[in-house]
């Protein structure tokens, strides 16, 4: 059996939730309360829910063989694990901020000054980094309201759009380190448990098609040299004959391609004024490696 440990709640449950469901993963029942344990359609991956904070420590001491959590979490356990795939989700910042009336500038400007953070680790590793001597104080709720208590100079916390840190007047004056969520793995689970490739593969299969979109047009033969040249796919368009036109004599071809989405307003737009029809954007499940 495989267990995973992911986040019981918090922004990065249902993301969590939602990529595995997407991957032919879904879990069931959800995090419903006091629930530590689900399964999925997989009868040998069990899902075990858990503080994202503690998920790295849970994946490197074995009671999870596979943890998803952010890498700031991570980093700042010093968890001795296997980082397998970035999930692209969950984006932060852990952010250095102080009192917006207050003098400082820049990290430099701190030094001998408190600073509070619930990242102690991270926070020493980057003043250490600048040769700047501060000292740093853990905490464990409420980061913001220390510098106006007069137990800190300054902060390190999570910030994901700033708005916390602008109600409690604050002002971000760098950034610390910057996090999305992985997928881990315990390194013994890793050696022995073919399976756990198995999940990283259809993860990353979701990931690979997020950003993308399947053209389905048809072509006449006369133009299909010039819709190969406005269509960027990822080993070029698949062309097939159609057998039936509705031009007598005029040879049509059915031509697919996998597009980034990003591109698909401009290359619709070319693909109809080289001689395309029927065109079809359709989304993508899953895209495997």
């Amino acid at each position: 059996m495989i267990r995973i440990a992911i986040p019981n709640k918090g922004r990065l449950y249902e993301p969590t939730i939602s990529i595995f469901k997407d991957a032919g993963l879904p879990i069931s029942g959800g995090a419903e309360s006091r629930k530590l344990f689900a399964k999925t359609t997989d009868q040998d991956i069990h899902i075990l829910f858990a503080r994202a904070a503690d998920i790295p420590e849970y994946v490197q001491d074995g009671a999870a063989d596979v943890g998803v959590t952010g890498i700031d979490l991570i980093t700042e356990r010093g968890a001795k694990v296997e980082t397998l795939l970035d999930l692209k989700f969950g984006k932060a910042s852990l952010v250095l901020a102080v009192p917006e009336d207050s003098e400082f500038q820049k990290a430099e400007d701190l030094e001998g000054r408190k600073i509070a953070t619930e990242f102690p680790e991270i926070t020493r590793q980057y003043f250490n980094n600048l040769g700047v001597n501060v000292e740093v104080i853990k905490v464990s709720g409420a980061c913001e309201m220390t510098p106006h208590v007069g137990i800190a100079d300054a902060i390190v916390d999570i910030s994901s759009s700033g708005t916390t840190l602008m109600i409690n007047h604050l002002k971000p004056i760098d950034t610390v380190f910057s996090s999305t969520v992985y997928l881990i793995a315990n390194k013994e689970s890793l050696r022995t448990k073919e399976k756990i490739l198995d999940i990283k593969t259809a993860l990353e299969s979701v990931l690979n098609a997020k950003h993308r979109r399947y053209l389905m047009m048809n072509v006449p033969e006369s133009s299909l040299q010039a819709v190969k040249e406005v269509l960027p796919g990822m080993s070029g368009p698949t062309v097939m004959k159609v057998e039936s036109s509705k031009l007598p004599g005029e040879s049509i071809l059915a031509v697919h391609a996998v597009v980034d989405a990003d591109l698909i307003f401009t290359i619709v737009n070319k693909l109809k004024k080289v001689g395309a029809r029927d065109i079809l954007v359709v989304p993508i499940e899953r895209i495997m490696p």
